[in-house]
């Protein structure tokens, strides 16, 4: 199933009526349309960060030495 994502509209102001300043900053600080931007950016780094922490472990001596005892096992058993 396909949902839409439906974002929160800013008021919009009429010009005809003055609006203060701080009220149309306000308005402004309110919305968060950039948001989704910022979370996709922190999950890109986080798994960056969990690739390079994992690249790091599998190409440890103790890790590496392990890999290869199983194949050479596996394939001594085959043959």
């Amino acid at each position: 199933m396909v949902t839409a994502v439906v974002r929160p509209q800013v008021k919009e102001f009429r010009m005809s009526t003055p609006v203060p300043r701080t009220a149309r900053l306000r308005a402004r600080l309110r919305d968060d349309s950039g948001m989704s931007t910022v979370e996709y950016a922190i999950g890109t780094l986080a798994a960056a960060a969990f690739a390079a922490v994992l690249y790091a472990v599998v190409t440890g001596d103790s890790i590496v030495t392990a890999l290869t005892g199983l194949v050479q096992r596996a394939l001594q058993v085959a043959f």
